[in-house]
């Protein structure tokens, strides 16, 4: 359903009691899905819109009406209500993850109206913005806002009984698959069959008969063949849900056989020893904000980061969408997964529940991605020793990641405030421009030493749990302030002093990261950042993603061998 609809900004949020949700002409067009304040909308208002409303039709061909409908939304800002001919189809609360309604009893033969309203209260505190501006124009690391609709929105026909949900897990020492499966729809008994490819070869299958909501499929893989940066090898899957009658209902996906965990203060992808080159991605766009503007789009970001020696990225204050994972799953580029918890405050229990909400509504959405090692629930935290509530919060929620996906790596609270004892990894957010400093700081590690909080002497009141050993990383380093396309700063910035030359820049950059490969008790990092965005301009590419130097020039500083790789293998 993307394309042009009807639209109105709403400001008074009166449009429901004014009955704009059936049969109101909208006096404003805008192009789904792209979000209002965008170029690629059509609209590109910048200003606070708090309420909007959208409007088109659609027609469901004969075929369809003896089926269930499914009307899906891949994400809308945020709090949004949903009806089709008038009647109320659903509701859904939180802006980065997806929903489904069923509109079979809706729908009728011919034109078809789909009216949608979003309330976007982003100053209210009670809602996740990421790295949205609370103020009116953008600043610092703060950028423009994103209202409503913005990833897509689409129809599926499907069976009385069908395949809801499914989740995948993977054991690379013996090959076994794990598949837990959900059908909706009718109630009734069924069969749901497995079938594990490799390429043209079938090389896995099974076949569970059961009348509950949720199976389970147990299949195993000889020899299987692993997933990796290097080798991102999948594997194709086939679930089908059968009747007496025949098959009613087939799903298509893939599967990649990688195990990532933690081993004393190492991280081991596929039991080899790992040191994790990341990168900031923040995932926004010039032209579409929060919203690529196409699928070659995000494959490329993927790939030039690829070209620079980076073999995955920390995707910062928000959820991306599906199909950037789809990219970084068949091209082989490490994700470390974040909820844009910034803009929530924490005080406040309505907040905290919806905070939680939708952050395990994240986590199940991309549970099955191989491409995914970490989970990193909050990012800098300026938590009191004495604010209990807060501590205990991040805690639970942090734990409760572990319940629901215990196969991977999970980071409480990136950067400032670590409060789980049992954080898998440890990491700190350092923009020392000096590289002997840096080093120096975090030569202590070695020892297994209490960090020192020297980095952030106005953040000393912060409380850390004592780092125990665990695996480190300095997921946020360097965004040094660099343009060569910008002749006047004006009010640009980045982190430190500016580089008069692009050597000066290289120079600086070499010598901060190879002050973190070279320290052996150091396993990974995070360069901030992958391009620049809007007034930041600390970005390896521009915001346009034009290269600012030869991408081989960071390829060969970043694929030297860490310490702790040589060591492994010392």
């Amino acid at each position: 359903l993307n394309g042009e609809w009807q639209f109105e900004i709403d400001n008074n949020k009166s449009g429901l009691e004014k009955g704009w949700h059936s049969g109101k002409d909208f006096s404003r067009r805008i192009i789904v899905p792209f979000p209002p304040e965008s170029v690629l909308s059509g609209v590109g208002e910048k200003d606070f819109m708090e309420s909007v409303w959208y409007r088109r039709f659609f027609s469901v061909p004969d075929e369809w009406l003896d089926r269930r409908i499914l009307l899906h939304f891949g994400a809308v800002d945020y709090n949004t209500t949903v009806w089709v001919n008038g009647r109320k189809a659903g509701s859904h609360k939180g802006g980065y993850t997806q929903f489904t309604f069923d509109i079979s009893s809706l729908v009728k033969p011919g034109d078809n109206e789909l009216v949608v309203w979003a309330i976007d209260e982003c100053r209210s505190g009670l809602q996740p913005t990421g790295k949205q501006s609370h103020r009116l124009k953008s600043y610092g690391c703060f950028y423009t806002r994103v209202t409503g609709i913005w990833q897509t929105v689409w129809l599926e026909p499907v069976p009385r009984q069908y395949i809801k949900y499914f989740r995948i897990m993977t054991d690379i020492s013996n090959g076994e698959v794990f598949i837990e499966a959900q059908v909706g729809g009718d109630k009734g008994r069924y069969a749901l069959s497995a079938h594990i490819y490799d390429g043209s070869n079938l090389a896995a299958e099974a076949q569970i008969v059961s009348s509950k909501p949720t199976c389970w499929i147990y299949l195993k893989v000889s020899d299987p063949h692993l997933w990796s940066p290097e080798d991102p090898y999948l594997y194709s899957l086939v679930l089908k849900l059968l009747s007496h009658d025949g098959l009613m209902d087939e799903v298509n996906s893939y599967i990649g056989f990688r195990e990532i965990r933690r081993f004393g203060n190492k991280i081991l992808l596929n039991n080899q020893v790992r040191f994790l080159r990341l990168v900031l991605d923040q995932g926004y766009y010039p032209d579409g904000i929060y919203t690529a503007p196409s699928d070659e789009a995000l494959r490329h970001d993927i790939e030039i980061a690829k070209n620079m020696g980076f073999d995955g990225a920390r995707l910062h204050q928000k959820v991306f969408e599906p199909r950037f994972l789809y990219w970084a799953d068949k091209l082989g580029y490490l994700v470390a997964g974040e909820f844009p918890d910034w803009g929530v405050d924490l005080s406040n229990a309505l907040a905290r529940e919806a905070l939680l909400d939708e952050w395990i509504e994240a986590v199940r959405r991309d549970i099955n991605h191989p491409c995914i090692i970490i989970w990193t629930p909050f990012n800098e935290k300026s938590i009191r020793a004495d604010e209990s509530e807060c501590i205990e919060f991040i805690r639970r929620v942090t734990r409760l990641t572990r319940i629901v996906d215990p196969t991977r790596l999970v980071i409480d609270c990136s950067g400032w405030t670590h409060v789980d004892e049992e954080i898998d990894i440890y990491d700190a957010h350092d923009y020392d421009q000096d590289p002997e400093s840096i080093k120096a700081r975090y030569e202590s590690l070695i020892e297994r030493k209490m960090l020192s909080l020297d980095i952030r002497p106005a953040m000393n009141f912060l409380r850390n749990v004592p780092y125990n050993g665990q695996p480190f990383m300095l997921s946020e380093y360097g965004g040094i302030w660099w343009n060569p396309y910008e002749r006047e700063p004006g009010e640009s910035w980045g982190y430190g002093d500016r580089p008069k030359t692009l050597e000066e820049f290289i120079a600086r950059y070499k010598a901060l990261t190879e002050s973190l490969l070279f320290n052996r008790a150091i396993s990974g990092f995070c360069y901030t950042q992958l391009y620049d965005i809007e007034q930041e301009t600390n970005g390896l590419y521009t915001y346009d993603r034009r290269p600012k130097f030869d991408p081989k020039i960071i390829w060969s500083i970043n694929r030297q061998k860490a310490a702790v790789e040589r060591e492994e293998n010392s």
